[in-house]
C-alpha cells in the first residue's frame, strides 16, 4: 500500500465534500436531481419547438415556391394575398423560435444560502417540473399539429396555431412567477 496522500480515502473524501459544497453541489440532495431534471426537460422542449419550427420553415419554403414564383413580364408583381400568407407563416416561425430561445435561457433557482433562506428549493423545483411537464405537452402538441403540413393548411389554421404559441408563452410567464414572484 502506498503512503501517498492520493490513496488516503478519508482526507480525499473530505476534500471532495468541501469542493462540492463550495461549488454549491451535493450529489445526494434531491434538489440537485430536480434541478438536473428541470434542465433536461427544458432541453427536450427546445428540441420539440425546434422540430416544430423546421416544419413551419419547410412549409414556408414550399409555399413561396408554389405561390410566389419569380416575376415575369406577364405577372411582374406577386399576388398580395400570397405575400400576406407567406409573411404570416414567417411570423409563426419567428414566434416559435422566440419561444425556444426563451426556454433555453430560463433560470432555475440558484443553490446559495440566501435563496435557501427565503424559499424552499425542493418545493420550488417540484413546481417547476410540473410547469415543465405542461410545457412538454404543449410543445409536443404544437409539433404534431405542424408536422409535414403544407403552407395553405398553416394559413387556414393560423388562429389555432397562434393560440398554441400564446399558451406556451403563458406557461413560460407562469413559470417565471414561480421563481420571481415579485415580477
Amino acid at each position: 500500500m502506498s503512503t501517498s496522500p492520493f490513496y488516503d480515502v478519508a482526507p480525499l473524501d473530505q476534500i471532495a465534500i468541501n469542493l462540492f459544497y463550495g461549488w454549491g453541489y451535493n450529489f445526494y440532495r434531491k434538489e440537485n436531481q430536480l434541478r438536473a431534471d428541470d434542465q433536461l426537460v427544458r432541453a427536450k422542449v427546445g428540441i420539440l419547438l425546434g422540430s416544430a419550427r423546421k416544419s413551419v420553415e419547410a412549409a414556408e419554403l414550399d409555399y413561396r415556391r408554389e405561390f410566389l414564383p419569380p416575376p415575369s413580364r406577364e405577372k411582374p408583381r406577386h399576388d398580395p394575398a400570397a405575400v400576406a400568407g407567406s409573411q404570416a407563416i414567417e411570423r409563426l416561425s419567428h414566434s416559435i423560435g422566440a419561444l425556444a430561445g426563451q426556454i433555453g435561457s430560463l433560470p432555475v433557482p440558484e443553490n446559495d444560502r440566501m435563496t435557501q433562506r427565503y424559499r424552499q428549493e425542493a418545493g420550488t423545483l417540484a413546481a417547476l417540473i410540473a410547469s415543465d411537464h405542461k410545457l412538454v405537452g404543449q410543445a409536443e402538441l404544437l409539433r404534431s399539429m405542424l408536422d409535414q403540413k403544407p403552407g395553405p393548411w398553416l394559413i387556414e389554421n393560423l388562429p389555432a396555431l397562434q393560440e398554441g404559441v400564446a399558451a406556451i408563452g403563458e406557461t413560460l410567464r407562469a413559470r417565471q412567477l414561480l421563481l420571481f414572484p415579485a415580477i
